[in-house]
Order: C-alpha cells, then structure tokens, then sequence
C-alpha cells in the first residue's frame, strides 16, 4: 500500500491558517464566526502561534509497517454497537429471501465508516482506526493508504469519518478533529488547521467544487467555503442550543432549556439539512436562507435512531428509525410544523435497530441495521422484504449509499471491514 509522508509548511496566515474576524458579542454568528456564548466568541479569534499548513504526499510501505497500520484490536464492542444486536430475538429469515449484494474484500479488519467516488472508477473508503483504502477500478479492489509519519499507534487513534470527492477534489474529516484535503484525485494531501474552540465537533464535510466544501458542526454551526478551508462563512445566524434557549420550544418535548449536542447530521441535494438531538427525543431542520434551525416532535414515545431524506431531497419527505427496528416515513413535510404525519413502515426486523436507510430509485429502497440485517422495498417504502446477503457475517451494517451520478451504484458499510456492493436480482 502507499503511504502519505507528511511535511509542515509555514504559513502567513494567523488562527492556525483560517481567518477569522470577531465581529460582534453573544450568541451571535457572523458572516465569519459562530459562537455559542460568549466564552465562544473567541472560537476564532487569531491565535499568537503562526499556523502551519501540512502538505501531505505518497511513497511505498513496507510489508512490516502494513502488517502494524493492519493490526485490529480485538477489544469488545461499544454499548451502542452492542445494543444493535441485543436487541435483536433471531435474525430475520424468509424462504423468498434475495441475495442482492456482494461482499468485497477491503485490506483492513475496521468498521467502514464512508465511501466516496470521484468517477465511476475511482473514489476512496475510510474508517476505524486510521483505515483508509483507495480503489482505481470501481470498488473491485481496494488498496490500503496511510500516513508515514505517523507512527502505528499514533496512526490508529484517528477514526476517519467522513470523506467526500466532486472532480478530483476531495476532503476527509477525522476524530480527534483532523481535516484532509486533495486537489489532486488523492496523490498528495494538505492538513487544513481547525480552531481547537470551534463551536461543537466538525462531524461532516461535502466537496462542492473547486476549492469549495460545507461542514457543518455538532452545534448546528454550517459553513461553507471558497478558497480551500483558509476562510470559513458561517451559514446559519445561531447555535442550535442559542436558539432553543432564546425562543419559546415548550411545544417540542426536550427542546426547551436545551443543553446537548446534534447527532446523525444529514445534507440533501438541495442544501437542506436534518439532525437528531443527542437524546434521540425531537430533531431539527434547516435550509438555506433560513437564520436558524426549526425543532420537530418525534411524534412517538421511542427514542429516535437516525433520519434522512426520500429520495435525497427533504421536500420528498424524511424517514425516522426508532429503538426497536421500527422505520417510519413521512412523504407530506411541512418543514415550518412542529409535527410531521409519520406513517409505519412494514418492516419485520425481529427487534433489531435500523442504522441507515436509503432510496435506490422512486420506489426501491433499501434498509440495513445491527446483526448486519438488510431489507428492502420495492413500492417506495411502505413494505419491506429480507435480504440475506450478509445474514452469515457477523458485525453490523452502518451505511448504505448510491451514487446516482455514476450508473446507480450502491454499497453498504459495516464493522470488522464489510464492504458490500449491490448486485441486483439475480
């Protein structure tokens, strides 16, 4: 595999290489800067220490260093993942059931976190543990990178979240905060420096263009920019937990007097964005131009588990899964209501969660969850039918993404390194 060597360039620019100007007080988010308070307003303010810029470029591995960067822990599992499973009573089992989907071996044994591609040859998978793996033949197979002047331990502490390509272009967001960049279709990349006090964690970025992405924070803080991560434009005028404690959320149960962080943060086509509360007890919207993030009724007494859109575009609706393996779907959204009409979803998953949902095309839609269930719909959510592509791996599915951009492909993303690609019927 190749691995990045990592160089540190100075640079002129002040707060760690992002200019930033404080502009006004409390709670407010300029035009450059969000705050959540006013011991936040500093967020990015210029710090006394120049930034320095890191340029990232790629040389060979050797067979002794791949054997450390592939070494898996074998801890046990998080309570999360674990709840996945637990709840679970047998997996689901049908006679009629399809096999849709077909594994594809990655080099590393980490949970999959994101996929991305660039054309319909090229694009990139990350994870757990440093895991980072390029393919150059459409996801048959896939080839290990990594950074060299990382050591092995150093290396694995980062869990590499999110990554996202548009035309060569493309970005990869890690915790503990670490924020990559490529002009170049993945041969070299740039370390982008990050205020240590931005509001909340950065937890996803989207390539747009040309030295142009959005991130968006656990605090609801969105910004976008033009010049490769060196200026950031905050989006939205507050804070979610600003808003929530400045207006009057008495008809959102737990959004009053709000103290917590956003989870399961979702992008549509359009720009328009859907979270969860840390609680899993209401959800937010907000879409472009609007100053702040609207709060929503869950509508029912479970916990919410994750949420996105139909079809990609919240004016098509939002599906909701709920504690239990429950999938809900609302077609009809009024995105200025408190309420939305969610309707039940026939789906029997026999107890397990639901992680990820997604629409292949107008009516086929596919749903995965703990003890690496799969499901799907053929009449654009309202019933779904077992899939048993991965009913004899054990682990968890994640992720399930389709690139309509190129031929439709579709791949779903699991603990212990499952990669699947969809198939179709036989």
């Amino acid at each position: 595999g190749d691995r990045f060597f990592i160089t540190t360039v100075d640079s002129e620019r002040d707060d760690n290489g992002v200019h930033f100007r404080q502009r006004n007080s409390a709670m407010k988010l300029s035009s450059i800067l969000v705050a959540a308070s006013a011991s936040s307003i500093a967020a990015f303010a210029p710090s006394r220490p120049a930034c320095r810029r890191t340029r990232l470029s790629m040389s060979s591995e050797s067979a002794s260093e791949e054997d450390r960067r592939s070494f898996v822990s074998k801890s046990a599992a998080s309570a999360g993942v674990a709840a996945l499973s637990t709840l679970g009573t047998a997996t689901p089992a049908s006679a009629a059931a399809t096999k849709q989907w077909k594994q594809v071996k990655v080099p590393f044994e980490d949970t999959v976190y994101d996929i991305s591609f660039d054309s319909p040859t090229h694009g990139y998978i990350v994870g757990a543990r440093g895991a980072f793996a390029e393919t150059s033949d459409g996801g048959q197979t896939w080839e290990p990178r990594s950074f060299s002047n990382l050591d092995a331990e150093e290396e694995i502490s980062y869990r590499f979240q999110v990554v996202s390509f548009k035309d060569g272009e493309g970005w990869v967001l890690g915790k503990p905060t670490l924020l990559l960049h490529t002009k170049d279709g993945g041969k070299s990349w740039e370390r982008i420096p990050l205020s240590p006090k931005l509001p909340g964690e950065p937890t996803g970025i989207l390539a747009l263009g040309p030295n142009q992405a959005e991130m968006i924070t656990s605090s609801g803080a969105v910004y976008t920019t033009e010049n490769a991560g060196r200026n950031w434009k905050a989006q939205v005028k507050e804070t979610i937990d600003a808003t929530l404690n400045r207006i009057s959320s008495s008809g959102v149960s737990g959004a009053s007097y709000f103290t917590g962080s956003i989870v399961n943060e979702q992008r549509d086509s359009d720009g328009s964005y859907l979270a969860v509360s840390s609680r899993g007890n209401f959800f937010l919207t907000w879409q472009p131009g609007q100053e702040f993030w609207i709060p929503h009724n869950r509508g029912t007494p479970r916990r919410i588990q994750n949420m996105g859109f139909v079809r990609g575009d919240i004016k098509n609706g939002v599906w909701m899964t709920l504690n239990g393996g429950k999938l809900l779907v609302s077609e009809k959204a009024d995105l200025s209501s408190e309420e939305f009409p969610f309707n039940e979803a026939a789906i029997k998953t026999g107890g397990y969660g639901i992680t990820d949902v997604a629409w292949r095309n107008d009516n086929e839609v596919w749903a995965v969850g703990g003890s690496n269930t799969m499901f799907y719909s053929t009449d654009n959510g309202k019933n779904f039918s077992f899939d048993k592509s991965a009913n004899d791996i054990p682990g968890n599915l994640y992720n399930v993404k389709f690139f309509p951009e190129f031929g439709n492909a579709g791949w779903a993303l699991g603990s212990g390194g499952l990669l699947l690609k969809y198939e179709g019927m036989a």
